[in-house]
């Protein structure tokens, strides 16, 4: 099933071209914390169809508890950065503020960065609460899955020696165009991934080359903390980024990213400098 949150924050099923809209208490965060009650009100809902456009529709989630993110998941992206492989999951944060929806503009002013890039990633919604769970399960826990673009400012993200303010400029998560849920991808390390830009594949990998596997990252993660329903992962981004280009590529005014996830969507933003 692919849920949507619509402009005007009714909830939303996506049937071919059709959006069957009905509303939740709590909206899309509320329906995940309701569980299987949540799920089944999802699928019998009979609302007045609606066409299909992006351009009703917002971030899928925006109130996450935690966007949690995870650097250097992929041998590939590692290499390309000149970095060691890692030896356990170098996590970092995004704040809920970065979050947009599809079809929204990505913005920054470029006199704080001008090295502004792009990184497609499998993001995993947390379905219920994640305490110390074995990588066997783990995978039990998951509500479903969207496309993320990680944006980054990679001169803030270089100068300040750590990740948190280049990886959380207002904007820079976008997510969706909906969220697919679990049982609809049977195996999240089976997914090609791309990035465009302007057209153009940027990045170009598949998801089975994660170093740490969805259900590894989440049993490492809930060892350390408790992972909450609608908790959002970022799985981490394969090589093919603008910065370790020769030439680098930088984002400019008017690009437009696509992120591409097989069985999971297609999420495409236009840049905008203010």
């Amino acid at each position: 099933m692919k849920l949507v949150t619509l402009n005007d924050q009714r909830l939303g099923r996506v049937e071919d071209d059709r959006i069957i809209p009905f509303d939740f208490p709590g909206g899309m965060l509320g329906l995940i914390q309701a569980g299987e009650a949540g799920l089944a009100q999802a699928q019998e809902a009979m609302g007045e169809p609606l066409s299909f456009a992006i351009e009703k529709l917002a971030a899928p989630l925006t109130s996450p508890s935690k966007i949690m993110a995870i650097g250097r998941n992929y041998t590939e992206h590692a290499q390309e950065s000149k970095s060691a492989i890692p030896e356990r999951p170098l996590l970092f944060a995004k704040f809920p503020t970065t979050i947009i929806g599809p079809g929204a503009e990505v913005t920054w002013n470029p006199a704080l960065s001008d090295k502004i890039d792009f990184e497609a990633e499998l993001a995993v919604i947390i379905g219920k609460t994640a305490r110390r769970v074995a990588e066997a399960e783990a995978l039990d826990y998951v509500f479903g899955y969207t496309c993320a673009n990680d944006v980054t400012a990679r001169d803030l993200q270089k100068g300040d020696g750590q990740w948190v303010r280049g990886k959380s400029l207002d904007t820079f998560c976008p997510l969706g165009p909906w969220l697919v849920t679990a049982n609809e991808v049977p195996d999240p390390q089976d997914l090609p991934i791309r990035c465009l830009v302007n057209g153009q594949t940027m990045q170009d990998s598949h998801t089975g080359k994660m170093i740490f596997s969805v259900a590894y990252l989440i049993s490492y993660l809930s060892q350390a903390f408790t992972l909450l329903p609608g908790d959002i992962l970022l799985t981490g981004t394969p090589d093919g980024v603008g910065a370790y280009r020769e030439p680098p590529v930088f984002l400019k005014h008017g690009d437009v990213m696509a992120v591409e996830i097989d069985g999971v969507g297609r999420l495409v933003n236009r840049c905008r400098t203010e």
